[in-house]
C-alpha cells in the first residue's frame, strides 16, 4: 500500500517509520524544510531509541521516503494520515486544529483517487467530521472516508509500542474505509494484536479517556505519597500492595513530582474543556490537573526544606530535566517548574540530562549544564534527582556524598532508600511519599 505521512514529529516520523517496516511504502511530508534536508541526511531531528537505525533500514530499502511536496505524497496514495501538532489553545485550554485543517484542505486538492484520509493526530470528539467537511468543501468530486485512528506511543518505547500495542483502535464509517484500515494494519491483525473498529466519536474519545485515567492513576498515588509522608507510612509499600489487586494494576502508580510530557497536560486541559462546552463538567479530570500543578509547587517547598528554607547561595544539582527517560522531550517537565524556582531564589543550578540540552538550554535559562554526574554535584549543596535515567540509577553515592559541600539528597523518584543514603554517608535524604532523616522538624 502507498501511505503519505503529512507531519514528522514525534507521532508522524514513528508511524511513517514503522508502517514502511510493515512493508508499505510510506512518504512522510513536512512544512519544514530543515527538517526534510535533516532527515534526508538520516538524521533524526527527536531522540527515540532505535528509530535511526529502523529508520535508515527502511529508507535502504526504498520504502520510506521524505519530501516537502505534499500533492506528490497524496497522488495515488491509498491511505492519508494526519500528523500535525494539535497543541492547547492559549487562553482557553482547546486543542489547536489550526494545523490539521490546514493540512486536510492542502490533501483535498491534492486527491486523485480514492483514500482514507486519516487523523492520527490528538482531535477532540467531531473533529474527524470538521475534517469531512472542510475536505468535502475544498474538493466536491473527491472519492474518500475519513478515519480516526489515534496513537498510544510512550516516548521512550515507541517502536515497540506500535510493533507490539495492546490495541489499535479505528473509527470508520463505511466498510471500504475498514478494508482499507484493515489492510494498513494487516501485519498486526496476523499477529492476533487486538483492532478496535469502532464509530469516528468513540475512537476520538478513547484516546482522551484513556490518557486522563492514566493521568489520574499517577495524581492519585501522588496525593496519597502526600499523606504517606505526613502519616509515616511508605508510598512504595502502598503501591505494591495497590498493584496487586488485579482490577488496579501496578502501572502509573509511581509516585513522583508530577507528569509532563506532550499528551496528559494537553489531553486533560482538552478533556476539561469539551466537558465544559457540553455543560458536563470533568469533575476528576479538573482536580486532577489542579492537583498535578500543585505537587509541582510542592516539590519545590521539599527542596527548600532541603535548603534550610532558602535556595539563596545555595549549589545544587538536578539530575534529569527531561519529563521522563529515553526521550528529549521537556514538555510540561516538572523541571520547567521546579529549576526556575531554584535559580529564582539564588541557587547556581547544575544540569545533567543525558538528552535534556537540546531543548533544556533555552527551556532552562541561567542553569549551568554539566556533562557528568560526579562533576555536576562537586561542592554541592544539595543533589536532586528528577528523572530517573538508567545512569542515575546506580550512582556511587558514596562518591557522591563524599564530594558535597553539604550531603543532601532529595530523590524525588523513589529510586534509592533512607538505607542507601545513611549508608553513603549522606546527613539528609528525602523521597516522595517515603521516610527521610535530617529534615527539618
Amino acid at each position: 500500500m502507498k501511505i503519505a505521512m503529512i507531519g514528522t514529529g514525534y507521532v508522524g516520523l514513528v508511524s511513517g517509520v514503522c508502517f514502511s517496516d510493515f512493508g508499505h511504502e510510506v512518504v512522510c511530508v513536512d512544512k519544514d524544510p530543515r527538517k526534510i534536508e535533516m532527515l534526508e541526511r538520516g538524521e533524526v531531528p527527536i531522540y527515540e531509541p532505535g528509530l535511526d537505525e529502523l529508520m535508515a533500514k527502511n529508507v535502504a530499502a526504498g520504502r520510506l521516503e521524505f519530501t516537502g511536496d505534499l500533492k506528490q505524497a497524496v497522488d495515488g496514495a491509498d491511505a492519508v494520515f494526519i500528523a500535525v501538532g494539535t497543541p492547547t489553545r492559549r487562553g482557553d485550554g482547546h486543542a489547536d486544529l489550526t494545523y490539521v485543517m490546514a493540512a486536510a484542505e492542502e490533501i483535498a486538492d491534492a486527491l486523485t483517487g480514492y483514500t482514507v484520509v486519516v487523523t492520527k493526530s490528538t482531535v477532540p470528539v467531531g473533529t474527524n467530521r470538521k475534517v469531512e467537511e472542510v475536505v468535502r468543501a475544498a474538493n466536491p468530486d473527491a472519492d474518500f472516508d475519513v478515519a480516526s485512528n489515534p496513537e498510544f506511543l510512550r516516548e521512550g518505547a515507541a517502536i515497540d509500542d506500535f510493533m507490539r500495542p495492546d490495541r489499535v483502535v479505528v473509527g470508520v464509517e463505511s466498510e471500504r474505509a475498514e478494508g482499507v484500515m484493515g489492510d494498513v494494519y494487516r501485519p498486526l491483525f496476523l499477529r492476533e494484536f487486538p483492532i478496535v473498529f469502532t464509530d469516528l466519536e468513540s475512537a476520538e474519545m478513547i484516546k482522551y479517556a484513556a490518557n486522563a485515567f492514566l493521568a489520574t492513576k499517577i495524581t492519585f498515588i501522588n496525593e496519597i505519597a502526600n499523606l504517606c509522608e505526613r502519616t509515616g507510612a511508605d508510598v512504595k509499600a502502598v503501591s505494591k500492595g495497590m498493584g496487586l489487586d488485579g482490577r488496579i494494576g501496578n502501572k502509573f502508580l509511581h509516585a513522583g513530582p508530577g507528569y509532563g510530557g506532550s499528551c496528559f497536560p494537553k489531553d486533560t486541559s482538552a478533556l476539561a474543556r469539551i466537558g465544559q462546552d457540553h455543560a458536563l463538567p470533568m469533575q476528576i479530570t479538573e482536580t486532577v490537573i489542579k492537583v498535578n500543578d500543585e505537587m509541582k509547587r510542592r516539590m519545590v517547598e521539599k527542596l527548600r526544606d532541603m535548603s534550610d528554607g532558602s535556595f539563596n547561595g545555595k549549589t545544587i544539582a538536578v539530575l534529569g530535566v527531561t519529563f521522563k527517560p529515553n526521550t528529549d522531550d521537556m514538555r510540561d517537565a516538572p523541571s520547567l517548574t521546579i529549576v526556575p524556582a531554584l535559580i529564582g531564589g539564588g541557587a547556581t543550578v547544575r544540569v545533567v540530562d543525558p538528552q535534556g540540552r537540546r531543548e533544556g538550554e533555552a527551556l532552562l535559562p541561567g542553569a549551568q549544564w554539566v556533562e557528568d554526574s560526579y562533576a555536576a554535584v562537586e561542592n554541592a549543596d544539595l543533589v536532586v534527582l528528577l528523572t530517573e535515567w538508567n545512569e542515575f540509577r546506580a550512582l556511587d553515592l558514596e562518591r557522591v556524598a563524599g564530594s558535597m559541600a553539604q550531603p543532601r539528597l532529595a530523590d524525588l523518584r523513589n529510586i534509592y532508600s533512607v538505607s542507601d543514603a545513611k549508608r553513603a554517608g549522606f546527613e539528609a535524604y528525602c523521597a516522595v511519599g517515603r521516610p527521610g532523616f535530617g529534615l527539618p522538624e
